[in-house]
This record gives structure tokens, C-alpha cells and sequence, in this order.
């Protein structure tokens, strides 16, 4: 009896083995068979192209000057020449002002002016005789001193009557308001008819050729900033065209709240196609063409301050951290990090690890990303 209980333990030691056994083969081929995760994206090749390096911006059109005209003298309007959006020239008449009470002023002082010159006249040859008779000791020199100072006093009234003959001729022409620069009238404010006083505006007149384009740059660009470099802008009313200036003024200090620094081009419009008010689309040249390594923008994966890609070799992803440059379009400028050729991940970035096994879907490597219209255009300036 005691061997068969020896039996039964011996059988029963043997199942278990037999059980831990097949328990440890299963959790083994289990991990067998669990595939490594393969991760599908997609890649665009790095490109190195010749650009011309630029900054992006919005800016406002405004006149290049914007003068009030005002009434110089008091008066009724007796005319008004133009209207709003009249284009005018330099020294053309824009209103009068009814002439005749200073038209008369200017008779009176004329006369005035006759009478003290004729004064001064008889006056000097009185002098001439008095003089010729005080050197033969024929009169006194009380009578000489006296025509003397009567002589000082007419030439003194003569002067005085050409200063105020020289006002009232100089209020008459102020009848007439003279257009000070070449321009267009952006508004009018009087009418024939109305009284006006000295100060009264009348007009306001811009100069729209050539006109100022005001734009902001971002604190970063400050440093890329040259008086008299190439602007070209659009438009939304004229799609199709550009415009060029020059960068005419940078300002001196940055805005606080938004560390923006405000630009001032001058730009051309001979034609009168631009007007003022519109917003342009800005691109600010900063320097002439270089090579540059360009990737899109979609690739790009941001850590705290530094931002990296990922790159495929084989068929496995490499992390790449990078030093980016200038935005043109959808694509980045890649400083250092990536080379030209590198097989960068565009889509299922977000999936991947380093050495992460990758499959690559519908490849883009024989895709040219536009950099947009602005890079073509750039390349063959």
C-alpha cells in the first residue's frame, strides 16, 4: 500500500511538470507571435533650391501726403472748381473768394502809395534847396534840421504805404485757392456761396503717386532690415498684378504690446490703379538668391523650444532635431539637421518613435511641393 501511495505522488509530480511545462511553451510561442507594429507614412525628399530670401507681411496703403486746404482771408465763396475725386495739378484754382472789397483795398492803398511818393518828391527837392542855402549860411540850421526830419518822416510814409499796398495785394490773390501739390481731393467741404473765415478748411487733398505702404515686421526680422530693399504687394481687387517699391523708412523703435517694428516703402502708381486704404499682401526681400534646403511645414514636430523630424533609412524612422530659417509658403528652410535628399515623414509623424519600423504609403518623393507661386518667382528674379 505504501508503494501505490508512492506511485500516485510520483504520477501526480510528473503532471504538474508536464503542465508548467506546457504553460511556459504557450507564453513562449505567444510572444512568437506578436508582430512588431509597423507604422504607415509618408515621405517627401529634402530639396535644395535657389531662393531669394524674404519676409511675409501685411501692410495699408495711405497717401503719400494729405494736406487741408484752408481759407486765408474772409469771404463768400463766389466759386468751387472741383469735387471729391477730382484730380488736380500743383498751382491749379480749386475755389475763389468774391474779390471786390479787397480789390477796392488795394486801389485805396495804391492811391495812398501816389501821395506819399509825391510828398517824398517835393519834399526832397525842398531839402536840396534848404541844403544848397545852409552851406551859404542862408538859412538856419534849425530851418535846414527841420526839413531834414520832414524828409526821414515822408520816406518813412512811402515805405509804410508800399508794406500795406504790399498786404492788401497779397490778401486779393489769397481770393483765389491754389491746389499746393499734384494730387486727387478725397473730400470737399464747402459750397459755392458759403461765407468763410480765415482758418476755414476747405478741401483735403492726397497725393497718391507714389503712395506709402506702412507694414510690420516681427521682432526676429529687425535684424534682415535695409533702407532701399525690394518690395513687391498685392492686392485683392487686382489679383493679378504686382507692385514694387523700396523700403524709403525703418522706424526707430519696436511697439511694446505686439514687438513689431513698423516699415515705410514707397511704391509707384502712375497709373491710379492703387488707392489708399487697401490692404496689400507684403513680401520684404531681405537679400539675393542662395541655395537652401527646404521641407514642409506639416513635418515639422515642436518640443518645448526645440523642434525636430523624422526621417526614414530602410525601413525603420530616425529622429532628427533641426534648426529652422525662413518660412516660404508651405515649406520651411531647414538650416541643419536635414540634407538634401533625406526622406522626410509628412504624414503619421505624430505615430513614430526612434528606430520605429515604417511603411511607406503612396511615396511623394516624385511630388515637387510648390513653395508657392511667390518661390518660382523668386528663383528667376
Amino acid at each position: 500500500m505504501k508503494k501505490n501511495s508512492l506511485t500516485i505522488v510520483f504520477c501526480c509530480l510528473l503532471f504538474a511538470v508536464f503542465c508548467l511545462l506546457s504553460l511556459n511553451g504557450c507564453k513562449q510561442k505567444e510572444v512568437k507571435t506578436n508582430p512588431e507594429k509597423v507604422v504607415n507614412v509618408r515621405v517627401q525628399p529634402a530639396e535644395k533650391r535657389s531662393l531669394r530670401p524674404y519676409v511675409e507681411t501685411i501692410g495699408t496703403l495711405n497717401p503719400n501726403e494729405e494736406v487741408i486746404i484752408s481759407a486765408e482771408v474772409d469771404g463768400i465763396l463766389r466759386d468751387v472748381r472741383v469735387d471729391e475725386g477730382t484730380v488736380v495739378l500743383k498751382g491749379m484754382v480749386l475755389a475763389m473768394i468774391d474779390d471786390i472789397d479787397y480789390s477796392l483795398e488795394v486801389r485805396k492803398d495804391e492811391a495812398v502809395l501816389k501821395q506819399a511818393e509825391a510828398t517824398l518828391a517835393n519834399t526832397k527837392l525842398e531839402y536840396k534847396r534848404k541844403e544848397a542855402l545852409y552851406k551859404e549860411e542862408l538859412v538856419t540850421k534849425q530851418q535846414f534840421d527841420d526839413v531834414s526830419t520832414r524828409l526821414a518822416l515822408t520816406d518813412a510814409e512811402v515805405e509804410r504805404a508800399k508794406a500795406t499796398l504790399s498786404l492788401a495785394r497779397e490778401k486779393l490773390k489769397k481770393t483765389r485757392i491754389y491746389s499746393r501739390l499734384s494730387g486727387v481731393i478725397k473730400s470737399k467741404k464747402v459750397s459755392a456761396g458759403d461765407f468763410v473765415k480765415n482758418g476755414t478748411n476747405l478741401f483735403v487733398l492726397i497725393q497718391n503717386n507714389p503712395l506709402k505702404l506702412n507694414f510690420t515686421v516681427t521682432e526676429k526680422d529687425v535684424g534682415k532690415l535695409k533702407i532701399g530693399q525690394d518690395v513687391v504687394l498685392k492686392v485683392d481687387p487686382l489679383p493679378d498684378r504686382e507692385f514694387t517699391g523700396k523700403v524709403s523708412i525703418i522706424y526707430p523703435s519696436l511697439e511694446e504690446k505686439t514687438r513689431t517694428l513698423q516699415v515705410e516703402s514707397l511704391v509707384p502708381n502712375s497709373h491710379g490703379l492703387l488707392k489708399p486704404g487697401l490692404f496689400a499682401h507684403v513680401i520684404l526681400y531681405t537679400s539675393t538668391d542662395r541655395e537652401t534646403i527646404l521641407i514642409p511645414i506639416t513635418s515639422l514636430l515642436y518640443e518645448s523650444e526645440k523642434i525636430k523630424v523624422f526621417l526614414v533609412e530602410g525601413d525603420r524612422a530616425k529622429e532628427s532635431f533641426v534648426k529652422t530659417g525662413n518660412k516660404y509658403g508651405e515649406m520651411m528652410e531647414i538650416v541643419e539637421g536635414v540634407k538634401e535628399g533625406d526622406q522626410v515623414v509628412v504624414t503619421g509623424q505624430q505615430n513614430l518613435f526612434e528606430n520605429a519600423k515604417v511603411q511607406i504609403q503612396s511615396p511623394a518623393a516624385s511630388d515637387k511641393s510648390a513653395v508657392g507661386s511667390r518661390e518660382t518667382e523668386a528663383k528667376s528674379k
